[in-house]
């Protein structure tokens, strides 16, 4: 019998979503694809780059995320950014209906290709102002030069 290789996890992830929210705790949901889209996916052929999520009718949906398409995998161009359901449990759905509520935004901040399901993980975060984001970097900046002055001290 042969053995299955295991599967190397495309981590597809949103990099912008850290430096433009605070954001809390991080949940789990599943995407509802197509099967070109979640082969893309496994491919590592997409992105989160000003994607954000909606409530509907009570539903999420997963807006902007661009899904590309290769040359044995086409996808429509109007397919690739279409809105897509996200799969949650009432109860975390209702939770993040209630943080929108407050104000909240819902970010998208990885989806993850690992398992037999393709998932997204998703916060509630609050906008940064800019000078949220200056202090942000200057407490990195500080610290990391604080750590080469203690290793250069020893």
């Amino acid at each position: 019998m042969v053995k299955k290789k295991p599967r190397q996890a495309k981590k597809i992830s949103n990099r912008r979503a850290r430096h433009d929210y605070e954001l809390g705790d991080s949940l789990v949901a599943g995407l509802e694809l197509s099967g070109a889209e979640t082969k893309s996916l496994r491919m590592g052929h997409g992105h989160l780059r000003g994607s954000y999520v909606t409530v509907k009718g009570g539903e999420l949906f997963l807006i902007n995320a661009t899904i590309a398409g290769t040359a044995g995998i086409p996808i429509d161009e109007a397919d690739q950014t279409r809105a897509r359901k996200l799969l949650a449990k009432r109860r975390e759905i209702e939770a993040l209906i209630a943080a929108k509520q407050q104000g909240k935004t819902i970010v998208p901040l990885e989806i993850l290709t690992g398992g037999r399901f393709i998932k997204l993980r998703l916060a509630v975060g609050r906008g940064k102002k800019r000078y949220d984001k200056r202090q942000t970097l200057k407490a990195r900046d500080d610290a990391r030069r604080a750590a080469t002055e203690m290793k250069s001290a020893r």
